[in-house]
């Protein structure tokens, strides 16, 4: 059945191989009408569509552009931003890394983008087996039992992983309050304890830039939640107390939160399951080659342990007896914390990337990643300070401390000047325990000639004038911005004039 124009039902089809077609007209007052055939559906007048206050008198005045002309605007305007297409983006921590295009070849499959998600489970059976697998490939990848597939970024996927460690706790009759992180976290990670109803308890880095196990034993009370940690850690370096933190941690009724924003250094090496991880977050969009950057959309998937599968969010898909899939909740799931299944389109990119890749593939990932990071980090000893100047995992922290001090060349400066040489500048003044910090990782995607490259260009900036470098960058669309005057000052506004 379907409206007819006077708002009553009719019989006549929507589709139908004997309907006639019907012309259907939509035109504003004073307008030509714009007309087009259909297949049995009935005909409206626009006062039957649109209440007639909300419908123009007047057509609306757009400009005529010439597909010549909209084509070199657009191109102009792509050849003003820096993306990972383009060249080298060490932006530390972001993992932000080439991505091959072969995932977005597979994520445009018609079978995967021509599926509505509220098809019942009968009609999206080859969909559920993709998410289905991909939960098994990054259970056995991390080491845990079972995953949710929900969270739509890492942020999201740490509120998910604490709110299934409150579950967990509450389930037991034990509500706690705290939960330990380092004082090298990521930004993320106290917001995200704030939000899931905790309170922050930091723990220091010790000399080596590594979880202070005395101190950390120190803060741990039958009130601890749990921890939350990043292996390899912000500094870039592997956590070589982690089996006595989690035995600690343990003790003392807590679980272990593993941050997967680093997971790219392991791949197929370790696995956070094995270091004793009960919680563990992956960011899909930073070690499996979903785009990054741009708002996203990206992919938080959470794996956990056994005795905490039953608490994940739900629905989940599950194959039957008879080989069929359907959606299951788990008995005491914490509920959705995503509409339908997560960003499913980053999801079938990440997977198309696990099976080309393969185990031994993901493995060679962290090599060259570990190799890449290690290699410009002694390229870079004597020019830069290295705070912890030691076998580095994926990234490595480098300091201006020495060049501020003797010329006043700042992290910010260096930043700013490397955009000159056509790099994109690595993260500045993080982890917060570092002065003056570049935090560079180049990812394992780049060429050892782009490595030579990055290398020189840091070295001439570390050698060249310091007052040159403060009025940097002069050869981008936007030069040098006064950051804390537009802080204090923001005016958001535009002058086509000025």
């Amino acid at each position: 059945m379907s409206p007819s124009a006077g708002g009553r039902a009719t019989s006549a089809p929507i589709m139908g191989r004997d309907a006639e077609p019907t012309l259907f007209e939509l035109s504003a007052p004073g307008r030509r009408a714009a007309s087009f055939r259909t297949t049995g559906v009935p005909e409206w007048t626009p006062a039957e569509l649109v209440p007639g206050e909300h419908l123009r008198g007047d057509p609306a005045p757009i400009a005529e552009v010439s597909e010549r002309d909209l084509v070199a605007h657009f191109t102009r305007l792509s050849h003003r931003q820096y993306s990972v297409d383009l060249g080298a983006y060490p932006l530390g921590s972001c993992t932000m890394k080439y991505n091959p295009k072969l995932c977005d070849d597979a994520a445009s499959l018609p079978g995967l983008t021509d599926v509505h998600p509220a098809a019942p489970a009968p009609l999206t059976q080859g969909w559920m087996e993709l998410l289905a697998q991909l939960e098994e490939a990054l259970c056995r990848i991390t080491g845990m039992h079972a995953a949710t597939l929900q969270p739509p970024a890492g942020a999201a996927g740490e509120l998910t992983g604490l709110l299934l460690m409150r579950a967990w706790h509450e389930e037991h009759g034990n509500p706690r309050r705290k939960v330990v992180i380092p004082d090298s976290a990521h930004g993320t990670n106290p917001a995200s304890v704030t939000l899931g109803g905790y309170e922050t308890v930091t723990v220091p880095s010790d000399r080596r830039g590594l979880v202070d196990v005395a101190a950390l034993r120190e803060r741990l009370d039958d009130d601890v939640a749990g921890i939350m940690l990043t292996n390899p850690n912000t500094l870039g370096l592997f956590e070589e107390d982690i089996a006595e933190i989690a035995a600690a941690v343990h003790e003392v009724g807590g679980l272990l939160y593993y941050d997967g924003a680093n997971l790219n250094a392991i791949l197929g090496v370790t696995r956070p399951g094995d270091m004793g991880f009960d919680i563990v977050h992956m960011n899909l969009h930073k070690t499996f080659a979903v785009p990054h950057g741009g708002g996203g959309p990206g992919a938080g998937p959470v794996a956990v342990s056994e005795r905490l599968a039953p608490y994940l969010p739900g629905p989940r898909p599950v194959v039957g007896d008879d080989g069929a899939y359907r959606w299951e909740t788990p008995p005491k799931s914490i509920g959705r914390v995503h509409s339908w299944h997560g960003n499913a389109l980053a999801l079938a990119r990440a997977y198309s990337y696990i099976l080309a890749n393969g185990g031994d593939g993901l493995r060679r990932v962290a090599e060259a990643a570990v190799l890449n990071a290690n290699w410009l980090r002694t390229r870079l000893r004597g020019i830069y300070d290295l705070p912890y100047d030691r076998p580095a995992m994926h990234e490595f922290v480098a300091s201006t401390s020495t060049l501020k001090k003797g010329k006043g060349l700042r992290a910010l400066d260096v930043a700013k000047r490397l955009l000159e040489e056509g790099f994109h500048a690595p993260t500045v003044y993080f982890p917060l325990i570092v002065d003056e910090a570049l935090m560079i990782e180049p990812t394992e995607t780049e060429s050892l000639q782009t490595l030579e490259a990055l290398g020189d260009a840091l070295e001439r900036i570390a050698g060249g004038d310091a007052e040159d470098a403060r009025h940097a960058p002069r050869t981008t669309p936007v030069r040098r911005v006064d950051e804390a005057r537009a802080a204090r000052q923001l005016i958001p506004t535009w002058d086509a004039r000025e």
